[in-house]
């Protein structure tokens, strides 16, 4: 009787533990060979995460073996991005966990419908299923153990921890990344995610305005189309504010204005 070989992934996010990950893997000190990452728009990720995997990740994943794989969302035979969803429908598909006024986050639908959907049908595609669930690694750090959730596995998968397994932090990741040679990777995330912390805006908005526009272009469409509804707007912020208006001379930014929340699942920031 044949037996059906155990599917092995890990979810590539193109940051600090998901790089320190592939390295380990070329170390052979974690057992993954396949790695996945789940790209949400060229106009959506941040560029700098799409010049390293293109410059460095790839080509060091190739010469060591590994197989580094780029996946899309396919919607209606084309490639969707989050950008995309959210400018062609004028606002009304806003995707992202905006701010409301009360400074709480709205309904995310973005690491859903653009990380874990899109990788379990590439999962699922390879011979993944309730009865041969593959195994899939998350970049989750010992500092960040809270965000491990075993129990959020979809049916087809089960889901494993091995920074956790090596007591790795995400401190020691750029020391292990450097120790193969390759410069540490930009902090990844999407260009208007609200989880970014208001020094990282500030950060974008002096340094790169061009992206920091595209930001903004996403509050103004999701809120023109609220306010035609006569709803209240929401902003990619919890200080209540316009993200255009935030760095605007004499603005002054509070403690508050920083927050600290964080995609809880793995899929995103690592």
């Amino acid at each position: 009787m044949s037996t059906v070989t155990e599917l092995r992934t890990f979810s590539f996010g193109g940051g600090w533990q998901s790089t320190a990950a592939l390295v380990l893997a070329a170390q052979e000190r974690i057992d993954f060979r396949t790695f996945l990452f789940a790209n949400v728009g060229s106009d959506s990720e941040n560029p700098a995460t799409l010049r390293y995997l293109e410059q460095y990740a790839a080509p060091y994943a190739a010469a060591h073996g590994l197989d580094l794989i780029e996946l899309h969302r396919e919607a209606k035979g084309t490639t969707e991005t989050i950008c995309q969803r959210i400018l062609s429908s004028n606002g009304s598909r806003q995707t992202i966990p905006v701010f409301l006024t009360n400074g709480k986050p709205g309904k995310r639908n973005c690491t859903y419908d653009f990380k874990i959907l899109v990788t379990g049908a590439w999962l699922k595609a390879h011979g993944a299923s309730a009865d041969h669930r593959a195994t899939v690694a998350m970049g989750i750090s010992l500092d960040e153990i809270g965000r491990a959730n075993p129990n959020k596995a979809m049916p087809y998968e089960r889901l494993a921890y091995p920074l956790l397994d090596l007591k790795i932090r995400r401190a020691d990741c750029p020391r292990i990344i450097r120790s193969a040679g390759l410069p540490v990777p930009p902090k990844s995330s999407c260009d208007f995610c609200p989880m970014r912390k208001i020094p990282e805006w500030q950060a974008m908005h002096q340094q790169d305005p061009v992206r920091f526009e595209r930001a903004c272009h996403i509050e103004d469409t999701i809120n023109r189309f609220l306010a035609g509804k006569g709803k209240p707007p929401v902003y990619l912020t919890r200080t209540g504010r316009p993200l255009r208006q935030l760095f605007k001379a004499g603005t002054q930014m509070s403690l508050f204005d920083t927050d600290d929340e964080g995609c809880d699942n793995g899929w995103c920031w690592t």
